[in-house]
């Protein structure tokens, strides 16, 4: 890594997670950062991560080889303008917001387009803030780098190698593009989960059974929407004509859908089902391949005190290595109070004839 010192404008979930992933990799690299809330720079300057705190755009950037936008994207144009006068030569500017149009387009008009390159990288969490940053948050999760027209090639190489270095997948793409993907497959999921989470609170009764009832799909296709109110708006705000395609597709979509269950046609339902689950399971989990098999099963045990640890003991004495083990909230189909899974299939098969032997009933 050529540059010695970097700084951030931002420093909050994103922001925090590339520094620190920096700072594991090269802790030589000075980091400098300015963000409103300074409490959370303080910390992150006790971690170690966060070397000088700025009190914001000034000076002391002027030592930066590259700097990162790290604001909401509506704030990201501001910065810009105010960064400009203390640019080193050389100096790259990058940012990490999940919608490029409006970045590209306000760098154009400020004259920036030789020292910026563009960047998203595509991880995240529906917790934000520092606090939630972690050094291993963008490994094996793409990292889309969106060059100018007069992007120097040596900058965009820079951020390939910072993507690299922070064990994440960078992948170059044009901006127009890269936002015509994202709203397919990022923001229009995100409308998708709180509308069906207004829909069913809209349709429950006043003892919330809905409510009461929800349970594992439902959950599980609905969690993105506890994501920032605040952050999505922007999105949506920034992103409007290439998510408005998306989602009147979607509509034109659902309406066919309403066509086919309300006329019978048992074909073009089975159809739906079908032709989606094909495509998903042709889906890579990063650069891994189609989706990976899960190796789990479910284990009916009571709920008193010590009945997992017990059950965790009996698995610990055969040298059997568990991935995750919780609480099944999904027992629509018979399946156990737990869920247990593991990282290979001889794991697996080894802890089902540990437990069987103690008989408990699994799933």
């Amino acid at each position: 890594m050529s540059d010695k010192v970097i700084g951030f404008i931002g420093f909050g979930l994103i922001g925090g997670s590339i520094a620190k992933g920096i700072k594991r990799t090269c802790p030589d690299i000075q980091i400098m950062a300015y963000m409103r809330t300074r409490s959370k720079l303080e910390q992150a300057h006790k971690d170690g991560i966060v070397d000088v705190i700025l009190d914001g755009v000034g000076e002391a950037l002027r030592e930066c080889g590259m700097i990162f936008l790290c604001t909401p994207v509506e704030y990201n144009a501001r910065y810009l303008s105010e960064l400009r006068p203390f640019l080193k030569k050389g100096a790259v500017v990058t940012d990490v917001g999940s919608t490029k149009t409006s970045i590209h387009h306000a760098v154009r008009e400020l004259g920036m387009e030789e020292c910026f390159v563009g960047g998203h990288p595509m991880a995240g969490s529906e917790k934000t803030g520092y606090e939630n940053a972690s050094d291993h948050l963008l490994e094996n999760a793409y990292y889309v780098i969106t060059p100018t027209p007069h992007s120097r090639q040596a900058d965009v190489d820079r951020l390939v190698d910072l993507a690299r270095l922070i064990g994440a997948i960078p992948i170059v793409l044009d901006f127009a593009r890269h936002d015509q993907i994202v709203a397919a497959i990022s923001h229009l999921p995100h409308i998708i989960a709180s509308s069906l989470v207004n829909l069913v609170q809209d349709h429950d009764d006043s003892q919330e059974q809905m409510k009461k009832l929800a349970a594992g799909g439902f959950k599980d296709i609905t969690r993105i929407a506890s994501s920032s109110p605040e952050m999505w708006q922007q999105i949506c705000m920034t992103n409007t004509e290439p998510i408005c395609r998306i989602l009147q597709a979607y509509i034109d979509s659902l309406t066919q859908i309403l066509e086919g269950v309300r006329g019978h046609d048992s074909k073009a339902v089975f159809d739906l089902f079908a032709r989606s689950r094909t495509y998903r399971g042709s889906i890579p989990d990063g650069p891994k391949g189609p989706v990976p098999p899960e190796y789990s099963f479910t284990v009916d045990i009571v709920d008193e005190p010590g009945s997992i640890s017990t059950l965790s003991v009996i698995l610990s004495a055969r040298g059997i290595n568990i991935k995750n083990i919780g609480i099944n909230h999904n027992r629509e189909q018979g399946e156990g109070a737990l869920r247990i899974s593991f990282y290979k299939e001889d794991a697996m098969n080894a802890a089902w004839e540990q437990l069987k032997k103690y008989n408990y009933t699994l799933s």
